[in-house]
């Protein structure tokens, strides 16, 4: 018989195989796009006016600029997203990324990353950056895991967002 009075750790929901799509974005992402990343920048941060920019127009300030968008959508319901900016021939920034707040905890943020790396080698690109904010520690750990290594301070470039301290680079 099992102790009523041990401690077991909680089950982690099961990760996402049926049901997740992984795909470029479509016309009709624009809403979704932007309602998932205003709810997590609004979560940790507050909206800047570079993020209302982008957002409000993923197809002019994204794609139409060389760039691309990822959507991770789960039975038909947009979950997830990950855009590459165009910055140089050959190089990308890897921005708004998210994960619903009810879909996180089960590999849903990993999947889209490594989505999106995939995509941009496919893409012929040498390299990937990105920013994050040092209290976005699982964001950092992931990244990390994935190959991005931080970029040392005399490499780093101003960023138009305030609440970016934390810069990284992938190397292909």
């Amino acid at each position: 018989m099992a102790n009523p009075h041990v401690e077991r750790p909680e089950k982690k929901p099961a990760p996402y195989a049926a049901g997740l799509e992984l795909r470029p974005f479509q016309a009709q992402d624009a809403e979704a796009f932007r309602r998932l990343n205003e709810a997590w920048i609004e979560k940790h941060f507050g909206l800047e006016a570079k993020d209302r920019e982008t957002l409000n127009d993923p197809e002019g300030k994204i794609l139409a600029r060389g760039g691309h968008i990822f959507m991770a959508v789960v039975d038909g319901e947009p979950a997830g997203c990950c855009a590459l900016l165009a910055m140089r021939p050959g190089v990308y920034e890897v921005a708004k990324m998210t994960v619903a707040e009810g879909r996180r905890g089960r590999g849903l943020g990993r999947r889209i990353l490594a989505y999106t790396v995939e995509r941009a080698k496919a893409l012929g690109a040498t390299s990937l950056y990105l920013e994050t904010n040092s209290t976005l520690h699982d964001a950092i750990h992931l990244y990390a895991e994935l190959g991005f290594r931080h970029l040392p301070p005399e490499r780093v470039t101003p960023s138009p967002y305030a609440r970016a301290n934390v810069f990284m680079e992938l190397v292909f």
